[in-house]
């Protein structure tokens, strides 16, 4: 019987995903993400050499993901910030992966991940130069804060989201898309 070895690597993929968002790099256990892949821990050095490279192979996967899913637009950066947040709350093990890689593995730099920060903050620098937003705060600033605005749901405590009252998947988005034009206005 042949194996499948996209298929194989796909599933430790996706069992990485959801063991990175529950436990963070440090509290994933290579046994838990071969069972939940149907697979065997060889497997998962075989493709990924650890479980850091597995962790990694998530991470980078997950930035094309936002990368791809969430363009910019010069004309409509609060879309921008609504489209995000839409992201998150569409797939919820995302800003969990974003906290754990901040905490577990900060100092390793996603060169897209960078080229695109790079790239969204000259967007941001074209829309100010044309006068179409704000240029209360620098481009890298404000793109910055339209990315960490669009987390606010999955960021904020359970407290704060109480107090809050914000339910609807609606609401909440109009939220970020009004935050996100006080920002740019």
């Amino acid at each position: 019987m042949e194996r499948d070895a996209k298929a194989t690597k796909r599933r430790l993929m996706e069992a990485g995903r959801a063991e990175f968002a529950a436990h963070g790099l440090n509290g994933a256990r290579v046994d838990r993400i071969a069972d939940a892949a149907r697979s065997n821990k060889a497997q998962i050095y075989h493709y990924f050499g650890n479980k850091a490279g597995l962790f990694d192979a998530v991470w980078n996967e997950l930035v094309e993901q936002i990368v791809e899913g969430v363009p910019v637009d010069v004309e409509d950066l609060p879309g921008f910030a609504a489209g995000l947040s839409d992201l998150y709350a569409e797939y919820p093990d995302m800003p969990r992966i974003i906290t754990w890689q901040r905490l577990e593995r900060g100092d390793t730099l996603n060169e897209l991940g960078v080229a695109e920060v790079r790239a969204r903050s000259a967007v941001v620098a074209e829309a100010q130069a044309r006068g179409l937003i704000s240029t209360r705060f620098e481009p890298q600033v404000l793109f910055s804060l339209l990315a960490h605005v669009a987390m606010l749901w999955a960021a904020a405590n359970p407290e704060v989201l109480t107090v809050m009252g914000l339910e609807d998947r609606a609401q909440r988005r109009e939220t970020i898309r009004r935050i996100a034009t006080a920002l740019v206005e």
